[in-house]
């Protein structure tokens, strides 16, 4: 069993910064990929990025990439997502995700075995 527990959400303005850190229970955390998504009001959740135990692998949805960037310390138990150039757009909740299949990249909700509660991020114009 895995527990995720993010933090680091908050209110910025258009153009700041923001570093979202998910904190992860569990001895088997280094061999999981990590995600993250985000859900705005009234919309599906969608993929953002995500990570591969090694931390040499990660993916990026086009709409965060240049921007956005996903990182993971093993030994902490930690995946951070930093984000740059934030817009309005980006206001969401966003989820730090583990998939416990370990051999690619997955960007479906469905194929994600555990979810932290979420973090809001408020982008202000």
């Amino acid at each position: 069993q895995v527990q995720l527990v993010e933090s680091g959400g908050g209110l910025v303005q258009a153009g700041g910064s923001l570093r979202l850190s998910c904190a992860a229970s569990g001895r088997t955390f280094s061999s999981y990929v990590m995600g993250w998504f985000r859900q705005a009001p009234g919309k599906e959740r969608e993929f953002v990025a995500a990570i591969r135990w090694s931390g040499s692998s990660t993916y990026y949805a086009d709409s965060v990439k240049g921007r956005f960037t996903i990182s993971r310390d093993n030994a902490k138990n930690t995946v951070y997502l930093q984000m740059n150039s934030l817009k309005p757009e980006d206001t969401a909740v966003y989820y730090c995700a583990a998939d416990r299949f370990p051999y690619a990249i997955r960007t479906t909700t469905g194929s994600y075995d555990y979810w932290g509660q979420g973090t809001q991020v408020t982008v202000s114009s």
